[in-house]
């Protein structure tokens, strides 16, 4: 998660926006364009009306909207709003909005690991070209709070021309799939330290085994 931009700060909204189903609908609907609650169900593996309900829910807090009827326009089509998603925890934030804060993040990060383990497990199938090129990284750095707002910045200016939601597969190259990029910048929070298990701990690990 990166700093505010436009600020999710509405802790209803936030709260709203963390039901599983809401972010798996809400990722098809900006990435894969319209759809009508019978589709994104599917994505979702909910019923339509349940779909329906969830597709209110994002509307009411500006996240979807009514998109262009297609064909003769009985279906109801919806889109997602073009607004960031990034959110931060800020230091004037009041309970109330950090822990909705807390949550949303939380929920991110859940569908953002359920997506990584889901390209690990089926990395084998995954052709040669595809399977040399994903990535799985961790790097320690070393920099001060400036220096790590500026590489926020230049990740995502370099992020940004490939953003899936501004470029549609006319304008990508042939043999273009969605890929995910996953940056999590965040100083090292300290660890609590275990110490050392004492002689008896051992003695009672080498009875149980």
């Amino acid at each position: 998660m990166t700093q505010d931009r436009e600020g999710l700060s509405d802790p209803k909204a936030m709260r709203a926006l963390a039901h599983p189903a809401r972010l798996m609908i809400l990722n098809r609907l900006r990435v894969g364009g319209s759809a009508t609650a019978t589709e994104v169900a599917e994505i979702a593996g909910i019923t339509p009306s349940a779909a329906s309900y969830h597709l209110r829910m994002l509307a009411k807090y500006g996240f979807v909207e009514d998109a262009p009827p297609r064909g003769d326009g009985r279906e109801r089509l919806w889109r997602g709003v073009d607004r960031p998603l990034s959110v931060g925890i800020r230091p004037d934030d009041q309970p109330e909005v950090r822990a909705a804060k807390s949550v949303l993040i939380a929920a991110f990060r859940r569908d953002a690991n359920d997506e990584a383990d889901r390209a690990l497990a089926g990395s084998d199938l995954e052709p040669e070209e595809w399977q040399e090129v994903t990535m799985f990284n961790r790097h320690r750095l070393r920099v001060d709070a400036e220096e790590l707002a500026e590489l926020n910045r230049q990740i995502e200016k370099v992020l940004e021309p490939y953003f899936a939601r501004d470029r549609n597969e006319q304008a990508a190259p042939e043999g273009a799939r969605l890929v995910e990029a996953q940056v999590n910048l965040f100083p090292i929070a300290a660890r609590v330290v275990p110490g050392l298990p004492t002689e008896d701990h051992d003695a009672r690990l080498a009875t149980e085994d």
